[in-house]
């Protein structure tokens, strides 16, 4: 019976190619885990909570000074050679035009839309652009502060 046995493990040795068997690799896998328990907790701190970040605004108010900023900035940029028509000039060229746009965004904190980008086509053009204030509100907010007539009635709540 011994020599069965024996020829058994034998044999199992030779079918797994070396690879222990089964229980061995539980056993050391206990093992490791029985030691990751033993080893002291590291403290964890708090996490940041994650929070939207407020939505940036878009508020814009034309400045008093704004014809006069832009002419410096068309002047600067294409040259003091233009003549007193300097809202003619053209925004052809794609370079002088980015580096416009890109400084009076800079200098007013109101950049032109992707969306209206191919609309600029002259200095007056940004101009008509930059000389609109742009609203922070939405249009609820807008009806909330109104005034309405007596006979008309919004429930804001269901």
């Amino acid at each position: 019976m011994a020599a069965a046995t024996e020829f058994l493990m034998v044999w199992r040795q030779r079918l797994n190619l070396g690879v222990p068997p089964r229980r061995a690799f539980w056993r050391n896998w206990r093992k490791k885990q029985e030691l990751e328990a033993k080893e002291p907790a590291v403290p964890v701190e708090k996490q940041p909570v994650l929070v939207c970040p407020p939505r940036p605004s878009r508020k814009y108010l034309p400045p008093k000074d704004l014809q006069s900023r832009l002419e410096a900035h068309v002047r600067d940029i294409f040259g003091s050679s233009i003549s007193k028509e300097w809202q003619r000039v053209s925004l052809g060229e794609s370079k002088l035009k980015y580096c416009l746009l890109a400084q009076l965004a800079k200098d007013l904190g109101h950049a032109v839309p992707n969306s209206r980008l191919h609309q600029m086509k002259s200095a007056s053009d940004v101009l008509a652009f930059y000389s609109i204030p742009v609203k922070d509100v939405s249009k609820f907010d807008e009806l909330s502060t109104i005034e309405l007539p007596p006979n008309l009635k919004i429930r804001w709540q269901y």
